[in-house]
């Protein structure tokens, strides 16, 4: 699911390449651990952590909206943010409302299919391509947060249903993501379709090896800690960001963009 070059002073978000998957997986990894470390570790509460953590990304997200263009550190600042975010959301749900799992990974569902109609019908498109104007924006980002909540609530109810670890969790969802990339390559699957299932699971693969390293042996993790193995994946999305930010072609970058919204 690699897509062609965009040009980056028009698109706001970037190529859909082997980069981007690999900070996207580390970056929900990461934000399951930083979320566990924040509600548990710190003893700040689901509560106090979602509304914390909701302020904060609503700053990264202004700032995402006022670049106009696609910028590393800007854009993945918000997708960990929102990571973290749109577990608290489901979470939230699950522990403080008594909403069960079925009923959230439906919900969310819906929401998601009622989001991509809604930008369908207002776009004509759902190509993450040519996302240059803030309304595209503003779907985009809405479709993220639902495939993080979905995510959340679908990889949570397979390891409750199938009562399955940490690891086997992670290989099961990783299956299911390389039978939709042999999908996409041998047999035409729509593309945006591809990339969308594939989004979603990467959030429940990230999850159960975020999980599988930091939580303690009697749990059927490494034993890490939410802090070491948040402070790993960190620096390796910082790594790639940095990389990301080097290779960006500086007359693309300083480019005005020209549509007006």
């Amino acid at each position: 699911m690699l897509a062609p070059h965009t040009h980056p002073s028009r698109n706001r978000v970037p190529d859909v390449t082997l980069d981007f998957w690999l900070v996207k997986l580390m970056a929900v990894t990461m934000g399951e651990t930083a979320a566990d470390y924040l509600v548990v570790n710190l003893g700040l509460g689901l509560t106090v952590t979602s509304l914390i953590m909701t302020g904060v990304l609503i700053v990264a997200l202004a700032l995402q909206f006022a670049q106009k263009r696609y910028v590393p550190w800007a854009y993945w600042l918000a997708v960990v943010l929102i990571s973290v975010v749109g577990t608290l959301v489901t979470d939230n749900l699950v522990d403080n409302f008594g909403v069960r799992l079925q009923t959230t990974t439906i919900a969310f569902s819906v929401m998601l299919a009622a989001t991509f109609a809604v930008w369908y019908a207002s776009e004509r498109t759902l190509s993450i391509h040519t996302i240059f104007t803030t309304r595209r924006e503003i779907f985009y980002w809405l479709a993220i947060l639902f495939t993080f909540s979905l995510g959340t609530a679908a990889g949570d109810l397979v390891a409750e249903t199938f009562n399955l670890r940490y690891l086997t969790t992670g290989l099961l969802f990783g299956g299911v993501i390389a039978l939709i990339a042999l999908a996409w390559y041998l047999f035409h699957l729509d593309a945006v379709l591809a990339f969308w299932l594939a989004y979603i699971l990467t959030r429940p693969l990230g999850a159960s090896f975020g999980d599988w390293l930091s939580q303690p042996a009697e749990y059927g993790g490494l034993g890490f800690g939410t802090i070491f193995t948040s402070l790993i994946f960190l620096g390796c999305i910082i790594a790639l960001v940095l990389y990301m930010t080097l290779k960006t072609t500086p007359d693309d970058a300083d480019e005005i963009l020209l549509e007006s919204d």
